[in-house]
Formats: structure tokens, sequence, C-alpha cells
């Protein structure tokens, strides 16, 4: 029986995956070949010999040491899209509730706590300071077009906003999804001097690491609103608050809260509630599950954060996975051990990622102890798992 270590509540949807026959999920268990986790901090994590794969249930990664685990041969998946629904529905409502000034408009009703029966003629009396505008007509602008910023292009699109998109790394998949009323902008500068919503849904990368800026903010309309669910760093916090004290910017709604942010006025801070549905969490847990059961039971590797995606149907009696350096020569060596012990190769896929690579290998007959250890005794060999009835 395998054995997977969660380290945060997950939901119970993973039994639909992992078979209480074949598999103990367990917060105690001793030597787990795979770990669910959500949020826990890994950084400092003592990593069990055993785990060859780790599943986050959820899209972003910063709490997971991912490179120093492909350097132990221990594959990190992620999620992506389980959770796109509960956050693209976030980032519309917060759209529509700041267009409205809806969160103002209710924290000063509240205020009129104890007016009796003067509330409704002090309600109508102070509507006006609450007037906002209606985000039909205007042009959105979606600076990541993945599974989540896709969902928001095409759902502004059904709203009757004009919506302008931009990704540099638009995948074919998300092509798919896109509907074709959806503008392609030709750079980001494109969409920071057009739009009058700008919404962000870019991974934090070298490249997208403040992005929002003094110069950008220059490029933009006067009274822009800025909506970032993305992560915080894609802003530079100090620019944004100097541009909505000046009312270039209206409003920045984001739920990435920060010290900087708290009481300023029109920046809308809102906990990070993306995925906190029900539904999310079941989602990911489900995705996050059939991902290690596909790994710990066939090898294949989808969704990976720190290992190439690689995926082979059986062809034989016996599988290797290897995981090793990116180098010359690896591959001919590895196919070499193997056949000067009589075995033959049915079948042989092998990918790579920057330094580290991946190799599946079906052969016709078991693979025996001497040909495993000499795998493993080739220089630049990181990981070496045999899976085999």
């Amino acid at each position: 029986m395998k054995e997977i270590l969660t380290l945060n509540p997950i939901s119970d949807r993973i039994y639909d995956h992992l078979s209480k026959e074949e598999y103990s999920v367990s917060a105690q268990a001793k030597e787990p070949e795979g770990i669910l986790v959500r949020s826990a901090d890994m950084h400092e994590f003592s990593l069990p010999k055993s785990v060859m794969a780790v599943a986050r249930a959820g899209a972003g990664t910063n709490n997971i040491p991912c490179a120093e685990y492909a350097l132990k041969g221990v594959t990190v998946f992620n999620t992506p899209g389980a959770n796109a629904n509960g956050v693209a529905e976030l980032v519309l409502g917060a759209m529509l509730l700041s267009s409205r000034n809806l969160s103002q408009a209710s924290a000063w009703v509240d205020t009129l706590n104890g007016m009796g029966s003067e509330v409704p003629k002090l309600v109508e009396k102070g509507k006006k300071a609450f007037v906002g505008h209606e985000i039909r007509g205007k042009k959105l602008g979606v600076i990541g077009l993945g599974a989540i910023g896709g969902l928001v292009a095409n759902d502004a699109y059904n709203l009757g906003m004009e919506v302008l998109g931009f990704d540099t790394h638009l995948s074919v998949d998300a092509a798919w999804r896109l509907s074709r009323k959806i503008q392609k902008a030709a750079c980001r500068e494109q969409i920071f001097a057009e739009c009058d919503v700008i919404t962000l849904h870019v991974p934090l990368l070298d490249e997208t690491r403040g992005i929002i800026n003094k110069d950008s903010i220059a490029l933009m309309k006067d009274g822009v609103m800025i909506l970032n669910f993305a992560r915080g760093e894609l802003v530079n916090t100090a620019d944004v608050i100097a541009a909505l004290e000046s009312g270039k910017i209206s409003r920045y709604v984001t739920d990435f809260p920060c010290q900087e942010l708290i009481g300023v006025r029109n920046a809308v801070l809102i906990p990070h509630l993306g995925a906190s549905t029900p539904e999310s969490e079941e989602n990911c847990a489900s995705m996050g599950a059939e991902e290690l059961i596909d790994f710990l039971e066939h090898g294949n590797i989808q969704n990976s954060v720190n290992l190439p995606t690689v995926h082979m149907g059986p062809n034989g009696a016996a599988r290797m996975t290897v995981v090793h350096k990116n180098q010359p020569n690896m591959i001919a060596t590895i196919t070499d051990t193997i056949s000067k012990d009589g075995m033959n190769i049915a079948a042989f896929t092998d990918k790579n990622r920057g330094e580290i690579a991946y190799s599946i290998i079906d052969t016709d007959t078991a693979y025996s102890a001497s040909v495993v250890a000499d795998i493993e005794k080739i220089d630049g060999v990181i990981r070496v798992r045999v899976i085999q009835d």
C-alpha cells in the first residue's frame, strides 16, 4: 500500500481517486511516496527520502522549494485551472463592486446605526456621495490569458465590455478557449494606454515583477482601475499609492493586502479568497490526486513545475523512470547500460526542462537489481525508479 502524506486539510474528494485499498492517506504517514499540500510552507520541511512527488492543490508553488526538490528527483505538481472559475468570479465581482463604490457605500450605511426612522431619509440624501459608473462599454485590458485570465476576458465580453488581451506565452489550449471577440494587444503598453480597467493574471517572474510602476502608470488613462488578483509583487506599491493619491488611478483592487496599502483612499483590499470555495478546493484536490496517481503508478508527468511534461503509454513488461542531469551522452549511456544485460527496450522517451531531464524506459522483461544499481552509478543520474508487477 502506498502512503500519501497530507500537510494541510484536503477535500475528501481525493478518495474518489485514491482508493483506500491501495493508498493510505494521512497527516502521520511515516514513509510517504507522495505529499498533498495546500499552503503549508515546505522550505524548512524535512523531506522524507521516500517521497517521489509533491502535489500542490492550487496554482502557486511559492511555498515549495521546487528547484531544490528537482535536484533530489522529486517532482512538484500544481493544479492549474482547477480554481480558475473561483478566481475569475472574484475578479469580476470585485470589478463590479468597485465600479459602483459598493464597499464604501455599505460601510457608510453601517454608520447610520441608531438613527431609527431617520435612516431612509439619510440614505436618500447621502447616496450621491457614492455615485459610480457602469462597466458596459468600457475597455478591459487583460494581461495574461491563461486559465483565469481567459475566463475573465470571455465573461467580461459577455457583460458588454470591450476586451483587449495580451499574453507573451499563450498556449494553444488557452487560445482555443478564448473567444474570437477578444482583441489582441501588440504589447503591454497598448493595454496601459487604451484601457479603462486593467487586470493582471500573470505569474511572478523577473520579467513581470513591478510591471505596474510609475512609468507604466504614466501611460494610462486618468482614472484607470487596476485589479491585481495574481501576485502582490506585480505592482510597485509606492508608485500605486502615489497614483491613487493624485487620482491617476481611481481604484486599486487586490487580494494581496500589505501594511502600506491599508487605509489608503481608493485602495480596495480583501483577503486572498480566490480559491476559497468548496468547489475550488474539491477541484484542486481531485486534480492533485490524479497527478500523483498517474506519476506513482505509471511514471507520467503532467503539470509539473520543476520537471518536464512526459507521458508514455505502457509498452512492455516493466518500466524504469530516470531523473537525470541534462548533459551530453546521458541517453546513450542509460540505454547502453540496459542493453548490455541482454534486455530489449520496447519504448523510450526523454524530455528535459533546463538542467534536469526525465526518461521513461519500457522493456520486454523485468529489470534486475544489478541493472538498476548500474543505472544509479551513472554520473549525472539523480533518481531511478522501477515500476513493474
